[in-house]
């Protein structure tokens, strides 16, 4: 029912006055962040997939746009094969995570408007991988192994017993399309679907693949060896080209994309290319200053704590963070921050020192306390 629908434009998240171009983007990062293959077993993620695609469906034609500008979802309900159906999924094949949908299909937009018998591109896979902070950091080799299905070895593909080829469809006679007439509301009308007798391959095996009872594929388990680039963070997609599951009617291979998982670290925080740590000092430390030892994800380095370093205080090392993924000779920062440890457990000995000392200090040593107290007798004047 259109009054349940929510407003196009707002399903995309732009504006009434957005230009295609603006439409376009907006699509595809909803339809990147909602896609099924991505979002495995999640109705919500589908269903919201669902409704981007009919937005954009009409919304990227200007007749209809038009149309829905002026009467509201009425005006489109039904007119384009949208109207709360099932359609508007595309398959994996239509999928590339590097520029997600790199071409719009016209008309209604799901698979029921596509010619099934044309070769189709196999459908992507993931795989998540869990890296420790510094694996992320510099890079590192693995060997990981998928389970997908692949092109049956014994017969090749071809779903038929080896020494046999599958024979043209008697029934559509190798077309993979038949006509049928439908009484509709207007007389008949003549549909064209794909063949029952060989589901739109145009081609029908009398003599099936013992080793895959004709599908043509196997479930096999592959073992690939990847080579984790250095500056990968929690999140990221690392593509392996021709990975994925094979096409169909002769159409090529998915891809496989490994989706990284960064673990945090016991010493060191990480914000995109710059890292970070907290470095603790001592009160002596502090107050006198001196050589010190910071650590950084190459290593400690040396480092000369100014005098009257104070809690808090922070001290950027250039160069000392994550490399670039894509240029590895390029890399963020290291930044420590200083926190003063108050000792404790002190013997008699070390309190009567403390004491003697502070008695010693006036208060110009104490130029943070004396204003701060400075500002309380300003208020209660």
């Amino acid at each position: 029912m259109a009054d349940s629908k929510r407003d196009y434009y707002e399903v995309l998240g732009v504006s009434k006055n957005a230009t295609d171009d603006e439409l376009k983007k907006a699509y595809r990062q909803q339809a990147k962040k909602y896609h099924p293959d991505l979002n495995p077993g999640d109705a919500a993620a589908e269903a919201k997939f669902k409704e981007v695609n009919e937005a954009y469906a009409v919304l990227s034609d200007s007749q209809k746009r038009a149309q829905y500008d002026r009467f509201g979802h009425e005006a489109v309900d039904g007119s384009g094969g949208f109207g709360g159906g099932a359609g508007g999924f595309y398959s994996a094949q239509d999928i590339d995570l590097g520029d997600i949908f790199s071409s719009f299909f016209g008309g209604g937009f799901g698979r029921s408007s596509r010619q099934k018998t044309g070769p189709q591109r196999g459908a992507n896979l993931k795989y998540g991988m869990t890296l420790s902070f510094m694996e992320a950091a510099f890079g590192c080799e693995r060997d990981i192994t998928i389970s997908k299905e692949d092109l049956c070895s014994s017969c090749k593909g071809s779903g038929a017993q080896p020494g046999t080829t599958p024979e043209t469809c008697p029934s559509c006679r190798g077309a993979g399309r038949v006509q049928q007439q439908t009484q509709t509301l207007f007389g008949m009308t003549m549909v064209t679907k794909a063949c029952p007798m060989c589901s739109g391959r145009g081609t029908v095996i009398k003599t099936p693949c013992s080793a895959c009872s004709g599908k043509g594929r196997r479930k096999i388990k592959k073992t690939l060896h990847i080579k984790v680039p250095a500056g990968v963070d929690t999140g990221d997609l690392y593509p392996i080209r021709g990975e994925g599951e094979p096409g169909t009617n002769g159409g090529g291979y998915g891809d496989l994309y490994v989706e990284f998982r960064v673990s945090k670290h016991d010493v060191f925080a990480r914000n995109g290319m710059n890292t970070s740590c907290d470095v603790p000092v001592s009160m002596t430390q502090a107050a006198l200053g001196g050589e010190i030892e910071v650590p950084t994800i190459d290593g400690t380095i040396k480092h000369v704590l100014k005098e009257g370093t104070q809690p808090g205080d922070t001290y950027t090392f250039n160069g000392k963070g994550i490399p670039n993924k894509t240029n590895p000779s390029m890399r963020g920062n290291h930044t420590v921050r200083f926190v003063i440890e108050v000792p404790t457990r002190l013997s008699d000995l070390q309190k009567a020192k403390l004491r003697e000392f502070e008695s010693t200090l006036t208060d110009r040593n104490y130029v943070k306390r004396n204003g701060f107290f400075a500002k309380i007798k300003n208020i209660f004047k």
